[in-house]
């Protein structure tokens, strides 16, 4: 038997933002919002247990208190990665400096909590 990653959830401060920001950079949609105000965000037409994880936004009244031990890589499918670059600075990422050389062939990002993520290279084929 082996495991496979069903759920990635992520403390946010304004659990509204960040999922809408996730949903737009994965093309994911609002799959269920509990309660406490946690959102759990996945692809429309599979949802949980699918082929990919979904997303908990779970809210929290603590600010972030260093760098995240775990952070989400990015490809693009149907673009090149300089268009999908433009998409997500337009979607309210910035480029975050954590010493790069410049010579890297990915991009480190920020998402609007500043959360750190990357957007590599290789384009991959959708799911």
């Amino acid at each position: 038997m082996a495991c496979r990653i069903s759920e990635l959830v992520i403390d946010a401060t304004d659990p509204g933002r960040l999922a809408a920001f996730w949903s737009e950079v994965l093309g994911y949609g609002e799959l269920d919002r509990d309660e406490d105000g946690s959102i759990e965000i996945g692809p429309p037409d599979a949802g949980f247990g699918g082929p990919q994880p979904t997303l908990i936004l779970s809210p929290t009244g603590d600010p972030r208190p260093a760098k995240l031990r775990l952070h989400i890589d990015v490809s693009p499918t149907d673009r090149d990665q300089d268009a999908e670059l433009e998409r997500l600075l337009a979607l309210g990422a910035k480029p975050v400096d954590i010493g790069q050389t410049g010579d890297e062939s990915w991009h480190v990002l920020a998402d609007p909590e500043g959360n750190e993520f990357c957007l590599l290279r290789t384009r991959i084929q959708p799911v």
